[in-house]
């Protein structure tokens, strides 16, 4: 383990020992957000989440004064929010005032009247604080590495930010919203070629200074955030691709559905919750403006931004180079896994994962071995319900916490291989994926169960010298050939590897052994 793996682990481990609970609470254009969490074994848990629509942003007159109604709106959240938020400390209560907050003269009023029911102090920010704390938010939650563009469009206006890892190189905020261009070019909900098209021109009239900047800089990944982006992503995920990959062309078909209606109340999709009509359309218009100025190719959705940069800003600990580590290490403290057992495994996953080359998918094989030993080290998380079962308790528990650090697809890639890592292996129990290669995941499953089996005696376990995997041109058969008298001395893994290969023939595969 080098210094900076090591140095990391210890902070982790330190941190184990203080459970804190925490809030953070977004006061947004279109809605007001508030996220509860506690710091427990090195990770974030979130408690819940409360959400309600206040629309701050229709408020907003062409002098920037706040409306006493839109006040009220807010206000009234805020009263429901601090019910939840009674017995916390200000020091762990994060509060933030974006977009219409920033631009209204009348701010002041808002924050007298928020006082009386609210009694913890709210940050109205700056642009480009609230660019790099989605910035933040984004880079603690999402598997990327490297650098990438990171776009969250908003209520009022729209952050783009280029960083490396975590350290943002540039971040822009721009006046420009869903709910701010709905009233502006989309009056009374009434849709047009020519109204989308001036909602477009806007938006690229406002960010086409930064596109030589931004693409100059350049990018591995680009990822969205916040609720604009989020909706096209389920549009496309429930129509076009599970995956919800935003690209250009599923962008442009989008468009186009939508300008095949007049009204917002007319505009009916798939995937498209109702009370979204009126900030979707607006935001396609922004969105399809992004694409052209930054000349992105496509976009993934980020379930991280700013509510998520200002949770993890309160502990700067968590700012970890390997955010799955992280991920990996608070599970290991919270279900008190054997650390010595799970790096046995991975070690043995890690071997023959080495050894196997004949990949469907070859420029996913990286990321699948990734997905692979992190399922090596969390496949007993589900023994602390019980032994019994445990490889169907361990894969609830993963297919349904939050994991920072794994997108959805790899995260129920890890739920898979967990669950298949023991037992009868049937082909009905392979689920469908959208990004990885059906043989592709069986290789998976199979490399994990040998893993497992290397290493059933736990402590008491010989680690093999060597071992060489061998595959046939279909990549269906495969030998396993140990040293001399490995097997000889151990029994029960002489045993299980016979079991193994008996009950993978009802698959159509087969596993020799010597």
């Amino acid at each position: 383990m080098n210094k900076k793996m090591q140095f990391e682990q210890d902070t982790l481990s330190h941190l184990r020992t203080n459970v804190r609970e925490i809030a953070a609470i977004d006061l947004g254009s279109n809605s007001f957000h508030m996220i509860v969490a506690r710091i427990m074994n090195g990770s974030i848990q979130v408690l819940s989440r409360l959400k309600q629509k206040v629309k701050l942003a229709e408020g907003l007159d062409e002098n920037a004064v706040l409306s006493q109604e839109a006040i009220t709106r807010g206000v009234n959240c805020l009263a429901l929010f601090a019910e939840r938020l009674q017995g916390f400390t200000a020091e762990n209560v994060n509060v933030v005032g974006t977009y219409t907050l920033r631009r209204a003269v009348n701010n002041d009023e808002f924050l007298r009247q928020a006082a009386e029911v609210f009694p913890y102090p709210i940050n109205i920010i700056s642009g480009q604080t609230e660019a790099k704390t989605i910035y933040a938010g984004v880079c603690h939650t999402q598997p990327e590495k490297g650098r990438k563009l990171v776009v969250d469009i908003g209520g009022g206006s729209t952050e783009m930010i280029v960083g490396d890892d975590f350290t943002p190189i540039v971040a822009e905020s721009r006046h420009m919203g869903c709910v701010s261009f709905a009233s502006k070019y989309f009056k009374d909900g009434k849709i047009s070629q020519e109204n989308f098209e001036s909602a477009y021109q806007s938006a690229v009239n406002k960010i086409e200074d930064l596109g030589w900047e931004y693409r100059n800089l350049g990018w591995q990944s680009v990822l969205g955030s916040s609720g604009t982006i989020k909706t096209v992503h389920q549009v496309i995920a429930a129509t076009l691709d599970p995956n919800g990959i935003i690209t250009k062309a599923r962008l442009e078909d989008l468009i186009e559905q939508t300008l095949r209606v007049d009204h917002f109340e007319s505009l009916n999709m798939i995937g498209l919750n109702p009370a979204r009509v009126d900030v979707f359309v607006p935001g396609l218009a922004i969105l399809r403006a992004v694409f052209d100025v930054f000349h992105i190719e496509q976009m993934r959705y980020s379930d991280g931004a700013l509510r998520e940069g200002m949770i993890y800003s309160l502990e700067k600990n968590f700012q970890v180079a390997d955010i799955r580590a992280r991920t990996a290490w608070g599970l290991t403290e919270q279900f008190d896994i054997d650390t010595e057992q799970a790096h046995r495994t991975a070690g043995s996953a890690n071997l023959l994962a080495h050894q196997y080359t004949q990949w469907g998918k070859p420029t996913l094989a990286e990321e699948m071995k990734n997905v692979l030993l992190w399922a090596a080290r969390l496949y007993e998380v589900g023994i602390v319900i019980n032994h019994k079962g445990m490889q169907k308790h361990s894969a609830y528990i993963l297919q349904n916490m939050e994991l920072p650090g794994f997108d959805r697809e790899q995260q129920r890639l890890l739920a898979l291989l967990v669950r298949l890592h023991i037992g009868t292996l049937r082909i009905t129990d392979l689920t469908q994926f959208a990004r990885y290669d059906e043989q592709d995941v069986l290789v998976l499953i199979r490399l994990l169960r040998l893993a497992v089996i290397l290493n059933k005696s736990r402590q008491a376990t010989e680690k093999p010298q060597k071992i060489t995997l061998k595959t046939n041109r279909t990549s269906t058969d495969w030998s396993l050939a140990f040293e001399q008298g490995y097997l000889d001395r151990n029994p029960l893994i002489w045993n299980e590897l016979r079991q193994e290969s008996q009950g993978l023939k009802e698959l159509g595969v087969g596993l020799v052994f010597n």
